[in-house]
């Protein structure tokens, strides 16, 4: 039987509720008494010398306050990146500057040259449009490999090259995958591109900056995932607000898929200018502003190689990639290519021998980042095209070579670093099998003959990194924050409780997760329970919501303030029933005094918490509540199995997605449905990737073609069919107190791979020997591989 309520029920989204009726509270929704509008005017010129800016007649327009350009914001530091990687010789990164207003240069089409605060929006736009700039333009590089090249301009003057880093991993094993590719039996290459993607949330980025003069506190409302993360990176290394004068609050979010970790110069600019206006400045990003002012996502060029031996076990893998970061380093975009790619190259496979080559250029484009599944997208790309690739070479089925070669003992130390603590990729294959009725796909694709289309099936088995995490860890690595998370635990004397956390909720469904498992280990109702998040001077401090994390970590953190609360209201109980705390039990909201009939009500304890009338004070301070931080001593490894079942029309080359299918291992499961919903999500985005997105730049003139929907396509729900989804091969995490290892980005990872091998399978099931074509894979360019 389903439970109904506490950990494993699908208990409906409670904040779905204000959502579907119009009533959630967004940061354009929070409009401040005499607040300002301000519009940025942006580069046109991907790559250019700020010859002059003349605002003088802007300045005077109707409902001007005031100008702002890159001068007022000398001695005022620029964006900082929050991650650093070593490279391969042990030398730092080149990291170089990143003004909120553009200083001298504009480096891509979008950069922010001057901002002009007015009494309206409309105002503060046709005043920008008003100044006059003039640029001299130069030489823009777009093409990554063109930016390495010898004579190269320079994004950055100051800067020896565009290399930011040439980064090896692991270093010590090039000799060993060298000399096994020398004598392996098979070796398949391939050489491919993660197309670069545009988040395009729902809701747009927005700022409000606010200053009270009476105090000196400043605040920024945004639309943010993490908003502590804003408030140190903000406070501390752009503007230097002390931590305790600067409230970041992020409200209702609508989504952010990555887009919306980092620090933004919008974000500082507003709390700048509502001090040095001293009145709150508004800003709101239209959509086409979003496409050149949002960080991008993937963008790699890379060459993989898989070697085999004669018995067609993988012996050793070799990449070289080149990772576009852009024309500048956003907040954790080193580490997206680096430490979240190279280190889950093993895939789910026992490959003995890995080395990962990765060097990150400076072009001048939007900076790219962290986008759902930041770097593990891009290395499941690359291991399970190569796979499915080795399979055809060698003539054998695409399955059977993956459960050949699957891990099956856990833990399992990876020639990568990480260690996988548990998993069963043969039961989440078997799982796929089921559910995906593979037996039946012969008759499918004789009927799709029959109506004149190739049919093709391509799989997929993916392993993830979530929870990013132990600090110790990722300090090593590079990290220039902690990765812990935190939560309070407050009970009021009626018995309702209060949970502030560290993660944020940007529909991921917190609101009604974290109930659960609160009110299942107080055995108390989910509706006592309130989610308190996204307001820095109410929740602890808090690394926000990505990579998976939230219940893994953040609801970790929650599980252990939810046992010390338990432990202070059992001291409390026993005292109240004259009994040792050491027979007390708790269970469906009642205290007991084990093997007797005596029990308390969670409300009656909550109110002696309360009301300490009589309980001894040297044994029992009064007030119920606590605080847990909680770091991770490893990842969580989520894996699973898909399958794509696809039909390309031969004569036009469009491809239509016919069946998915995915097996998941989330270990231990709170909300079945949220869970569905996560994967589901993920799959539309990664079969948005496969067959339909692609953010492209003229190679000469760096202009952004792809600057809003009328040439950037987003998936519709006619390009995905009804999903078949499971989740009940579960394999729990075995270091954290929920067992729980993530859900949120699987289906972006393991779909467009799939999706790939379908295509390539239908085209050679046709006759046709297409080996591979690059996503976005568009009716033209399946056509024209079909042409030869």
């Amino acid at each position: 039987m389903p439970k109904d309520s506490g950990i494993g029920a699908s208990s409906k989204r409670r904040e779905d509720v204000r959502f579907l009726t119009g009533a959630g509270n967004y940061t354009d929704d929070i409009n401040l008494h005499g607040q300002a509008y301000v519009h940025f005017l942006r580069s046109d010129m991907a790559h250019g010398r700020i010859v002059s800016l003349d605002t003088a007649a802007a300045a005077a327009m109707p409902g001007v306050v005031r100008i702002f350009t890159g001068a007022d914001f000398e001695g005022v530091g620029g964006l900082p990146c929050g991650w650093q990687v070593t490279d391969k010789h042990g030398e730092p990164m080149q990291e170089p500057g990143h003004p909120v207003l553009a200083q001298g240069k504009v480096r891509h089409v979008g950069d922010p040259i001057a901002a002009v605060v007015a009494e309206t929006p409309d105002q503060a736009r046709d005043a920008a449009e008003a100044i006059g700039v003039e640029i001299e333009e130069l030489p823009a590089v777009i093409d990554m490999k063109a930016a390495l090249a010898e004579g190269a301009a320079k994004v950055h003057d100051d800067l020896s090259s565009n290399l930011c880093y040439d980064w090896g991993f692991v270093e010590e094993n090039k000799g060993a995958v060298d000399a096994a590719f020398a004598e392996a039996a098979h070796v398949t290459t391939l050489e491919l591109v993660n197309n670069r993607l545009v988040a395009n949330p729902m809701e747009p980025r927005v700022a409000i900056g606010d200053y009270a003069r009476a105090t000196g506190d400043s605040t920024l409302y945004t639309t943010s995932q993490n908003p502590h993360v804003i408030r140190l990176l903000m406070g501390a290394f752009v503007l230097g607000i002390p931590e305790h004068k600067l409230r970041v609050v992020a409200p209702d979010v609508g989504g952010g898929f990555g887009s919306k970790i980092f620090h933004y110069a919008e974000e500082a600019f507003c709390t700048f200018a509502a001090k040095a206006l001293a009145r709150p400045v508004k800003w709101t990003s239209s959509r086409s502003e979003a496409f050149m002012s949002d960080a991008h996502g993937r963008d790699h060029v890379t060459r993989i190689e898989l070697a085999l031996d004669a018995q067609n076990n993988f012996t050793a893998l070799r990449t070289e990639t080149l990772a576009n970061m852009g024309a500048y380093l956003s907040t954790f975009a080193p580490s997206v290519p680096t430490w979240l790619h190279g280190t889950l190259m093993a895939g789910n496979y026992k490959t003995p021998l890995i080395y990962v080559n990765v060097k990150a250029v400076f072009t001048n484009t939007v900076p790219v980042d962290a986008y759902r599944g930041a770097g593990r997208p891009e290395a499941t790309y690359q291991l399970e095209r190569v796979i499915d690739k080795a399979a055809r070479e060698l003539g054998v089925d695409p399955i059977a070579l993956r459960r050949q070669n699957f891990v099956t003992e856990f833990p399992y130390q990876t020639p990568v670093a990480v260690v996988y603590d548990t998993g069963d990729y043969n039961a989440t294959m078997d799982k796929l099998e089921e559910i995906a009725d593979l037996s039946g796909f012969a008759a499918r694709r004789a009927e799709s003959e029959a109506r004149g289309k190739l049919r093709g099936l391509g799989i997929n088995c993916y392993i993830e990194a979530c929870g990013i995490a132990p600090s110790n860890l990722v300090g090593q690595l590079g990290a220039r924050a902690g990765l812990y998370d935190a939560a309070t635990v407050r009970v009021n004397a009626t018995g309702s409780i209060s949970v502030m956390v560290g993660a944020h909720s940007h529909g991921q469904g917190h609101e009604t997760a974290f109930p659960q498992v609160v009110a299942e280990m107080l055995g108390i109702d989910e509706s006592m329970i309130e989610i308190v998040h996204g307001d820095s001077s109410k929740i602890p401090f808090g690394m926000g919501t990505y990579g998976s994390r939230s219940l893994a970590v953040c609801g970790s953190a929650m599980v252990r303030a939810t046992e010390k609360i338990i432990n202070k209201a059992k001291k409390i109980a026993a005292h109240l029933m004259e009994a040792s705390e050491a027979d007390i039990e708790l269970k469906d909201g009642q205290f007991s005094v084990a093997g007797t009939d005596k029990s308390v009500a969670w409300g009656d304890v909550t109110l002696a918490a309360y009301v300490p009338h009589n309980y001894p004070l040297e044994d029992i301070e009064p007030g119920l509540e606590e605080t847990a931080f909680y770091d991770p001593s490893n990842f969580t490894y989520p894996a699973g199995a898909y399958a794509c079942e696809v039909e390309v029309d031969p004569d036009t080359g469009k491809v239509t997605v016919e069946r998915f299918s995915a097996a998941d291992d989330f270990g231990n499961i709170v909300n079945p449905m949220i869970v569905s919903g996560q994967v589901h999500g993920g799959l539309g985005q990664g079969i948005g990737q496969a067959l339909l997105e692609n953010c492209a730049y003229d190679p000469e003139t760096g202009q952004l073609l792809s600057a809003s929907y009328m040439d950037y396509a987003m998936p519709r729900a006619d390009d995905v069919p009804f999903y078949a989804v499971d989740h009940s091969c579960a394999t729990p995490c075995t270091h954290n107190p929920l067992g729980v290892k993530g859900c949120g980005e699987a289906g972006a990872i393991g779909s467009p791979p799939a999706v790939v091998n379908a295509v390539i399978d239908a085209l050679q099931s046709g006759g046709k020997t297409v080996t591979h074509i690059d996503m976005p894979m568009s009716p033209s360019r399946v056509w024209s591989a079909m042409q030869g």
